[in-house]
């Protein structure tokens, strides 16, 4: 059993940034594939980015939308995952969730369907 909670969500004018953090409880998720999802109002949960358990040596995917201005980040020592955002468009209006699955040698990263435990969701407003 894992807890997810977001932070770090707000207003925002587009070019700024932001960074919205991910604190697990519950267990160590030290061993699990965690990933960034959002979700726009009349859209389908999309994936954002992924990181994999710090003793995989995989690289780290994002999304072609935000490749170059998003940047995937976890500290073990505080159980917690990052997603700093730069340059933020106003498409990237959404509500981010944080996602975390048990590693066990799965291929796929990219559907909602490939994680087990979710987040409540924080909402990131960016205006023009």
């Amino acid at each position: 059993q894992v807890q997810l909670v977001e932070s770090g969500g707000g207003l925002m004018q587009a070019g700024g940034s932001l960074r919205l953090s991910c604190v697990a409880s519950g267990r160590t998720v030290l061993s699990d594939m965690m990933a960034w999802f959002r979700q726009a109002p009349g859209k389908e949960r999309e994936f954002v980015a992924t990181i994999w358990p710090r003793w995989s040596g995989r690289g780290t995917p994002y999304a072609d939308s935000v490749k170059g201005r998003f940047t995937i980040s976890r500290d073990n020592a505080k159980n917690t995952m990052y997603l700093q955002m730069n340059s933020l468009k106003p498409e990237d209006t959404a509500v981010y969730y944080c996602a975390a699955v048990p590693y066990s040698g799965q291929n796929n990263y990219t559907s909602v369907s490939d994680y087990s435990y979710w987040g409540q969701g924080t909402q990131v407003t960016v205006s023009s």
